[in-house]
């Protein structure tokens, strides 16, 4: 079983594109048993499978082994068997009864009378989209979404069915409920289902316990002896941030991490950490701190000027170099003159429990700490033996106060959109509204044609796209043709086509930018996609 046709999603990113679901797990079962040099993450999908690769060298030399890829089907009884009881009574049970002409105990027969299939993740870690039940259940989804769907929910949606780990938005139709945990930190694998596993739904009258969910973002820490730092006033919004959590894609879990990463490394390398330890990311100044016991600290990133306050007066924070901050002394960061976001060393890291291997909050996911308040006291580990502060380095310039250029590559789903809609996207200045995040910037036109009332970027394929693996940067396309460009903390999986990836180096400049700021695209393809189909290959 071999790949139809190989695409760049960004230039760390393959997308497989297969001929059915069997061939996607063919090749996610090869991969993740026999891994290729530099590959961090596989998305299997409906009919894709996004690998991620550490760096685009990797990627670029992953590209021939992909093609040559031919995977043995896999055996759909290789997986494990997973029992889950589920108690029939959602709210759209009537519903799909009425859409199929079932009774509602023909339903319930039909959902339990044969093993369903863990196929791949999906928007939410822990969340699966299963496959191989009884066809008569394919349903469309509601055509209103509801805005919370209840933790432990059993739904059908086309020809899948799935459980959500936790309360969240979802447009599928709901037959029960079951109180399993679908995702549980707690425990040593997360996510109770994994690619390949086999799903038995068995009917119960009752559950035993409250329906299962996944647990709320974690404290932001715990309080211990020793140095720290004390949240006078986290700003408009302060979180500890690491390098993330990469290698946890298939079971919905983003890398998430700084959102300028280059920065954050920077604040580590003027203390003399080492590059991954947990830094404080704030948005937009604000943020002010006292320390209990005497530290060192650095600023990295947006140009936020800081001042202490000590017992001997007010002095600078110069940013790009190491400086004290004694016990009982304040720093206060005003609000940056460049750039979103600052980041703030301290030499020996924060000492923050880490989940799944990471210290990062993850604001979409609900993982790792959270976010920093007033009063909370943030431990400072002890530095390493050895451990000296590093030289001054010059301040990396963020992007923003005017018009930035990021480079993109075409693709994955660029072949969607018409030949204008492709120009647009590079011609035209775009604005980011105020309604963006961690998760994406959301944007729009910098000057709009007021008699316009089409779709900036309009399609040329009209039909829904199954969804498929996401990566940082991506540019994905809702229907109102207004580009959301995806950032650290971004969805695994998206149903909305990508146009363009932006290149890795420009996700980090992408981070800083701020409500307001104007940006331009830049095209930058690189090798065309890769057929493996035997008509399209030439002597």
């Amino acid at each position: 079983m071999k790949p139809e046709e190989i695409r760049w999603a960004g230039d760390r990113a393959r997308l497989l594109l297969c001929d059915s679901l069997a061939t996607v797990l063919a090749l996610n079962a090869v991969l993740r048993d026999t891994p290729l040099p530099g590959q961090i993450d596989l998305v299997p999908a409906a009919a894709t499978l996004l690998v991620g690769f550490a760096t685009p060298r990797q990627a670029r030399l992953a590209g021939p082994t992909l093609a040559g890829l031919d995977a043995p089907p896999v055996d759909a009884r290789a997986g494990r068997e997973i029992t889950i009881d589920v108690v029939y009574d959602g709210e759209d049970l009537a519903d799909v009864a009425a859409h199929t002409g079932l009774s509602t105990d023909q339903i319930v027969a039909a959902h339990t009378g044969q093993p369903w299939q863990a196929a791949f993740g999906g928007f939410a870690p822990g969340f699966f989209y299963m496959t191989g039940g009884d066809e008569r259940l394919a349903v469309p989804r509601r055509e209103s979404p509801r805005t919370r769907v209840p933790a432990g929910a059993v739904g059908l949606a086309g020809p899948f069915s799935a459980v959500y780990p936790k309360a969240s938005p979802g447009g599928w139709q709901l037959i029960g409920r079951t109180d399993a945990r679908l995702w549980d930190i707690s425990r040593a694998q997360p996510a109770l289902l994994q690619p390949g596993d086999r799903v038995r739904y068995r009917a119960v009258d009752t559950l035993a316990a409250a329906p299962g969910v996944a647990p709320e973002i974690t404290a932001a820490a715990e309080t211990k002896d020793g140095p720290a730092l004390e949240i006078i006033s986290p700003g408009l919004q302060s979180l500890i941030q690491d390098m993330g959590r990469p290698g946890h894609a298939h079971i919905g879990v983003a890398a998430s991490g700084a959102a300028d990463q280059a920065s954050a490394r920077q604040a580590n390398r003027l203390v003399g950490n080492a590059l991954q330890a947990a830094v404080i990311e704030t948005v937009a100044g604000g943020l002010r701190v006292r320390a209990r016991g005497d530290t060192v600290l650095a600023l990295s990133s947006a140009a936020a000027p800081g001042t202490i306050d000590g017992i001997n007066g007010t002095r600078a924070a110069p940013p790009g170099t190491a400086f004290a901050l004694h016990a009982g002394e304040t720093l206060t960061l005003a609000a940056p003159t460049a750039g979103l976001r600052t980041y703030l060393g301290v030499r020996g890291g924060f000492d923050i429990a880490p989940t799944l291997g990471s210290r990062a909050t993850d604001t979409l996911a609900g993982l790792g700490p959270a976010a920093l308040t007033t009063g909370t006291e943030v431990p400072i580990a002890s530095p390493r033996p050895g451990q000296a502060v590093g030289h001054p380095e010059p301040m990396r310039q963020p992007a923003g106060n005017g018009s930035v250029e990021l480079t993109v590559i075409a693709g994955p789903r660029d072949d969607w959109f018409d030949t204008a809609s492709r120009a647009r996207l590079t011609d035209t200045v775009w604005q980011v509204s105020a309604k963006s995040d961690r998760i994406g910037l959301r944007l729009q036109p910098a000057e709009t044609d007021a008699a316009a009332d089409m779709p900036v970027l309009r399609r040329a394929t009209q039909s829904e796209l199954p969804s498929e693996g996401c990566v940082p940067g991506a540019l994905q396309v809702p229907p109102d043709g207004a580009p959301i460009l995806f950032l650290r903390d971004h969805p695994v999986t998206g149903g909305y086509p990508v146009i363009a990836v932006l290149a890795g180096c420009d996700i980090d400049r992408a981070a800083q930018l701020a409500p307001g700021d104007t940006l331009r695209f830049r095209l930058a393809a690189p090798a065309p996609p890769v057929s493996t189909r035997p008509e399209d290959q030439r002597p």
